[in-house]
């Protein structure tokens, strides 16, 4: 995929849960409007990162999660 982005956040070798933790955290330096991309290993982001954007309300731009390394795109909503 090629989708513009502001951020990227590799978690690679991290473990559930550390990734989400360092998205939230990463997140909060964005301005409204931006992107982060995620590279992740970890299973657990498949479930925690979709489920985190509907939480936080950010919007999960896009994902690829077929094969590893998982990656996503999160826009910061507010």
């Amino acid at each position: 995929m090629n989708i513009n982005f502001d951020k990227q956040l590799n978690t690679l070798g991290l473990r559930c849960p550390e990734p989400i933790m360092l998205v939230r955290k990463t997140i909060r330096e964005l301005a409204v409007g931006q992107v982060l991309y995620i590279i992740a290993d970890d299973s657990a982001t498949v479930r925690d990162i979709p489920s985190f954007c509907r939480h936080m309300d950010h919007k999960l731009v896009a994902s690829n999660v077929d094969s590893k390394p998982y990656q996503y795109w999160i826009q910061k909503s507010h």
